[in-house]
């Protein structure tokens, strides 16, 4: 594949300043749009605003840097765009305004993408679109593993927003024909993560209940938007952006009995594989973990 010219928004946050490099490593050129630069060689900066959607029509037919001045032909065109800019979570801003910087935000984001004749798009879903993560109270999935056609059902105003987000991006596929591709996006693991966090969650498997028990390395997230850039023609499409096996050392069958009692399952799992199931990219998009867990933490 021929390195693209990527706009990434959000490259300056938890997943983004681990993704980018990763994009960098492959040859990519990255501008990242975020209210706050990323300090990493190779990448360029653009403060902007998500929420003004004049601010993304002009990021998005801006110069990445003063090198690209040097041609005198104007502008280069971006071949993809990248959006991971968000409120990453509930209880950070109020309700109201987490759901309108991510709906609004993304909204402009497409918007600016379709209308500019950029062909790929990739867009930050969540693990919460299924509903457990912030739940008010203890709540059962409908069936396990979790796979990509489950019929999302978040109460929250996070996972809500994503949910929006994913029919926002299936609306303007339809009308543009062009690729956008949305990634549930597991709990993110940074590389100092998992001394850090494992042990205690192989001790108190319970905590990660909510989180049914999935994690993606932030850097086998790179890998995995890699992939979505590099494959051409799906359409709107959903994939979950997860690990291959469970965060946690019990077999997954037991797992699922022990914390989802009575909760069928849709098939048979392998012993550890992830009751977040990350089947669809490694079919569809080839994916092939490189950061499991079994690598950093004794279990």
């Amino acid at each position: 594949m021929s390195p693209k010219r990527i706009l990434f928004t959000g490259g300056s946050g938890k997943a983004g300043k681990h993704v980018i490099p990763y994009l960098l490593a492959q040859g990519h050129r990255v501008l990242n749009v975020d209210l706050v630069p990323l300090d990493h060689p190779g990448v360029d900066n653009l403060i902007a605003d998500i929420t003004d959607s004049g601010q993304m029509f002009n990021a998005m037919s801006a110069y990445a840097g003063f090198d690209e001045l040097e041609a005198g032909t104007g502008v280069p065109a971006f071949d993809a765009v990248v959006h991971f800019a968000a409120v990453p979570r509930i209880l950070l801003q109020p309700d109201n305004e987490t759901f309108r910087v991510n709906t609004i935000g993304t909204y402009n984001v497409i918007e600016a993408a379709v209308k500019l004749g950029i062909k790929k798009i990739i867009i930050a879903s969540s693990e919460t679109t299924y509903g457990i993560c912030f739940s008010d109270g203890k709540t059962d999935p409908k069936v396990l593993p979790l796979e990509e056609d489950y019929d999302v059902d978040p109460m929250d105003s996070y996972g809500l927003s994503k949910v929006v987000n994913e029919k926002t991006a299936r609306s303007f596929q339809r009308r543009s024909g062009f690729d956008i591709y949305a990634l549930r996006i597991g709990n993110v693991i940074e590389p100092h993560e998992y001394a850090e966090l494992f042990p205690g969650y192989f001790k108190h498997p319970e905590v990660r209940r909510r989180n049914a028990f999935c994690y993606i390395d932030a850097r086998d997230l790179g890998q995995i938007v890699d992939l979505c850039l590099q494959k051409d023609g799906l359409g709107f499409q959903v994939f979950n952006a997860g690990n291959d096996h469970n965060g946690a050392i019990i077999p997954s069958r037991e797992l699922a009995e022990r914390f989802f009692p009575g909760v069928p399952l849709s098939r048979e799992l392998e012993e550890h594989e992830a009751l977040y199931s990350n089947r669809k990219i490694r079919e569809v998009l080839g994916f092939k973990e490189e950061h499991n867990w079994r690598k950093y933490v004794s279990g």
